[in-house]
């Protein structure tokens, strides 16, 4: 029991002292890389892509305030696009509304615009985060 006693003080004795302690060098860390960095970006266009032409092809009379869900089976994201509203300005047909995101990365809510830009396309004009 004695002997116990002795060796359990002995670890105590030495104690451990912040004057003593040094730099680890051995430790390496780094940032994200970069093609994860680029990937998320993609993955963001094909949404605001898709969500641009789930806009522009929705029936705005026939919708009567109700969400338009949208998914991309690309990217595995997916949500719903509301308070859609449509104006002309200047003769260009816009439509500005409001959607989320659901992705891998989070949820997230936007606003955005679109307007036509001729020929049946439509521009993306804004898509920001709320």
């Amino acid at each position: 029991m004695l002997l116990g006693l002795t060796t359990i003080s002995a670890c105590g004795a030495g104690g451990f002292s912040l004057e003593k302690a040094e730099v680890d060098r051995s430790l390496v860390t780094s940032k994200v890389p970069d093609d994860v960095n680029r990937t998320t970006d993609a993955n963001r266009l094909s949404d605001e892509t898709t969500i641009r032409n789930a806009v522009s092809s929705a029936d705005v009379d026939e919708l009567k305030g109700q969400a338009i869900p949208w998914a991309n089976a690309e990217t595995g994201s997916r949500g719903a696009i509301s308070a859609l509203v449509e104006s002309k300005e200047r003769g260009v047909l816009c439509r500005e509304f409001a959607v989320s995101r659901e992705s891998f990365d989070g949820v997230s809510l936007f606003k955005g615009e679109v307007c036509a830009a001729g020929s049946g396309t439509w521009q993306m004009l804004s898509f920001v985060p709320v």
